[in-house]
């Protein structure tokens, strides 16, 4: 089987790392890929953007399945192509790929559907978003609708940050036409955590939990990233609650995309705020998160290539994950100003040595080869991921890795699953 991965992060060199243990995968491809995914498969000149590239490719290679990662080509059309040209493709069609491309119409699919949610304006023009900021004041949540890369979200404390995000976003268009509609949300307090599901159009069967780390700096301060870490399972949502969650924010979902005609295949990614008055969705994704995707493949101890079959073909009903009764916990590592400017070009070494400890992986993202050599190449540089008994554990053996690694000019967080190990009485 020819298999062709669409990306080039950590998630896609995690994906190539887990695809490449089936025995049914002959030959893999990665679009751009990075300086990972070129030890383990065949790079493509190809971005993750030009859809018609990426479809004559496989055309022309004999592709027999395309696995995208990330949100862009999906939102773009990749799984409408493909289906086209008769190659199947583990992805949303783009008119449910707008779950993500969208936030305004991921609201109206929440509302439609019945899943709690923020309530929220939306708003295109500057003077309706300031007459509802004078009348609910803050905190409030200010959105850009569109694509962002993850950072098109401002969380608000006073009237004079939403007048700085609004400011941002309407006047100084920082995140071009992703901005030209804003959503508005009340702040909705809690504990964060993510439920990805398999979606094969009427069936959603749930992976374990996942926490992100979005803030750049310890104890969630400074701006917003792509993601600085991740663990699983979270314990403010255990294994014996997810199907339940599932019914809750996945399936009603996937009732309304079959209803309008246009049914959800792929990986749908819920992100939960944990509140009082029960979860309420933040936010849809339609493929799997980054880094969430390398803690996650690490514990689903089934051959993926088995599970995105039973996904196109409708079966998935007859499938059981099996995963890993260890935790698993990812610390990201980043060239230093992320995620604003940041340098690119510098030499990494340690990775054979973080690699040879028990149970550890790095997954790279921003980087590149040169001869022998690996290069930082990207804002979110590598990912070390690692199994442990428990969180504590797979936490210490993170680190372990990340201490055998040498990079100039590098920056991460220290207190990765810190929030788990403070609900479980450990920290």
């Amino acid at each position: 089987m020819r298999i062709l991965i669409i990306g080039s992060g950590g998630r896609e060199h995690a994906l190539a790392w887990k695809l490449r243990q089936s025995p049914d995968v002959t030959e893999l491809f990665v679009a751009p890929g990075n300086g990972g995914t070129a030890g383990i498969a065949t790079n493509v000149a190809v971005k993750d953007s030009d859809v018609p590239a990426l479809v004559a490719f496989a055309k022309e290679h004999g592709v027999d399945l395309v696995v995208p990662g990330p949100e862009l080509p999906l939102t773009l059309g990749v799984a409408d192509a493909m289906k086209e040209a008769g190659i199947p493709c583990f992805g949303p069609v783009a008119a449910c790929a707008r779950l993500e491309g969208s936030k305004a119409f991921a609201k109206e699919v929440m509302q439609a559907a019945g899943v709690p949610t923020a309530a929220a304006g939306v708003f295109t023009n500057r003077a309706d978003a300031d007459a509802f900021v004078a009348a609910h004041g803050a905190p409030l949540v200010v959105k850009a609708d569109g694509l962002a890369a993850g950072k098109g979200v401002v969380v608000a404390m006073t009237d004079e940050e939403v007048k700085a995000a609004l400011d941002l976003m309407f006047d100084d268009h920082a995140f071009g036409d992703a901005s030209s509609t804003v959503l508005i949300e009340e702040f909705l307090k809690g504990e964060e955590v993510s439920l990805l599901c398999f979606c094969d159009g009427k069936t959603a069967l749930p992976l374990p939990s996942a926490q992100d780390h979005k803030a750049v700096f310890d104890g969630d301060k400074g701006p917003n990233t792509g993601g600085m870490g991740a663990y699983s399972p979270a314990p403010v949502l255990p294994d014996e609650k997810l199907d339940a969650m599932a019914d809750i924010v996945a399936r009603p979902i996937l009732a309304e995309m079959a209803r309008r005609g246009t049914p959800f295949t792929g990986i749908l990614y819920a992100g939960l705020m944990m509140t009082e008055s029960g979860p309420k969705v933040l936010e849809y994704n339609v493929r799997f998160g980054d880094p969430e995707c390398q803690p996650l493949l690490m514990r689903l101890k089934n051959n993926l290539v088995d599970v995105i079959k039973a996904c196109l073909e409708g079966r998935l009903d007859e499938v059981k994950l099996d995963i890993e009764p260890r935790s698993a916990l990812g610390v990201v590592l980043t060239a230093a100003g992320y995620p604003g400017s940041y340098p690119k070009g510098m030499p990494i070494s340690g990775i054979e040595s973080a690699e040879e400890l028990d149970d550890v992986q790095v997954f790279q993202a921003g980087t590149r080869r040169e001869g022998d050599r690996v290069l930082s190449n990207g804002g979110r540089v590598l990912c070390v991921t690692a199994l442990g008994k428990d969180l504590k554990d797979a936490q210490k053996r993170a680190y372990e890795g990340l201490d055998r690694l040498s990079m100039e000019h590098s920056q991460f967080r220290s207190d990765i699953g810190l929030k788990g190990l403070k609900r479980l009485g450990l920290a």
